[in-house]
């Protein structure tokens, strides 16, 4: 019996960490890769926009010097393009945020922006449907802008 409580008295002396703590430290890590992750997503999108505004502008610039104001249709198409996939990448840096939300207030203040994103989406795509029967494809601007 004295033996026992000799392992006893040994195992109690290495303090290994409760297991709340160790998981408590890995759940911190998981929250802090995701939230890195997000803003990254985040960070994409907002690139895909800046760069679908420069696009849409040099076009529109063009489009104005030529006074070819029937491009117009076309270049919003390319705007547009641009809008609908940064959404995606929003949408997606949301979802990753419900992953790691922590209290179901910040997931319905998440779910509604992902609602809004997807309306958005949804309505963008639906405009840029009817637009391309109307004006035909924007590439045509695109490469004319680009000959020129």
């Amino acid at each position: 019996m004295n033996a026992f409580f000799t392992l006893l008295a040994q195992a109690e002396s290495l303090r290994l960490p409760a297991p709340t703590t160790a998981f408590a430290r890995t759940e911190d890590t998981v929250v802090a890769a995701v939230q890195w992750l997000k803003l990254g997503v985040e960070l994409v999108g907002a690139v895909i926009i800046a760069l679908g505004i420069i696009t849409a502008g040099g076009l529109l610039v063009k489009a104005l010097a030529a006074r070819r104001t029937a491009d117009f249709t076309s270049i919003r198409l390319v705007l547009a393009r641009y809008l609908a996939l940064a959404l995606e990448f929003q949408l997606g840096a949301d979802i990753l945020s419900t992953a790691i939300a922590p209290s179901w207030e910040q997931i319905g203040k998440l779910g509604a922006i992902a609602v809004i994103r997807t309306a958005l989406n949804f309505f963008l795509s639906k405009e840029m449907q009817e637009e391309r029967k109307q004006s035909g494809d924007e590439q045509n601007v695109v490469e004319r802008g680009m000959k020129e």
